[in-house]
């Protein structure tokens, strides 16, 4: 995938007058690209738009307008980008309200360990960030991978395959059925590159 590049960005001046628009396509390609596994995680896989879209949301929170620190996130978000070998998606770990998150966070320690993507019949299990969860921590937002070969991609390519994605911890097993237009939207991120080519 073509990395991000400062002339991508608008930063929070521009932004600021094209966001709402800006924002309505983004929750509407989100639409196609979130998913969620059970009551408790839910993972977006992440393309070029919805990491430029970050991008802009972090410049304008941060009223970040200086061309290094443009170029800082830049670089963190270019790092979550997808690839021609892999998925990229940012999941989150949902606490229920009136509950106590650290009591929550830590009945899924290890779910970084536990996490599926089927194509088809194959199973590609997620390689997760390091740092973001320990032996007796887990952070409610997490950054993984889902590395694809060739036979993968093709599946991934093809209408109709069905993916689901899995959950296959001990203490919170679930299986989710994905939509055609979920897999529709991620085999147009590599049709791009494949036209690109």
């Amino acid at each position: 995938m073509r990395l991000i590049q400062r002339s991508d960005i608008k930063g929070p001046a521009i932004y600021a007058g094209m966001r709402d628009d800006f924002r309505k396509r983004i929750i509407a390609i989100k639409r196609d690209r979130r998913v969620l596994v059970g009551d408790r995680v839910s993972l977006l896989f992440e393309n070029r738009t919805t990491l430029i879209s970050q991008i802009e949301e972090m410049l304008r929170v941060e009223n970040l307008t200086s061309d290094d620190k443009i170029a800082e996130e830049i670089a963190v978000y270019n790092e979550m980008m997808p690839s021609e070998s892999s998925l990229s998606a940012t999941l989150f770990l949902e606490v229920p309200v009136g509950t106590d998150p650290r009591t929550e966070l830590d009945r899924l320690i290890g779910l970084d360990e536990h996490l599926v993507l089927h194509i088809g019949e194959h199973a590609i299990r997620a390689a997760f960030e390091p740092g973001r969860a320990t032996g007796d921590r887990i952070a409610a937002v997490q950054y993984c991978r889902f590395p694809i070969d060739s036979d993968e991609l093709e599946l991934l390519r093809t209408p109709g395959t069905p993916l689901r994605m899995q959950t296959d911890h001990p203490g919170y097993q679930h299986m989710t059925a994905c939509t055609e237009a979920f897999r529709a939207s991620l085999a147009r991120d590599f049709d791009e590159v494949v036209a690109r080519s």
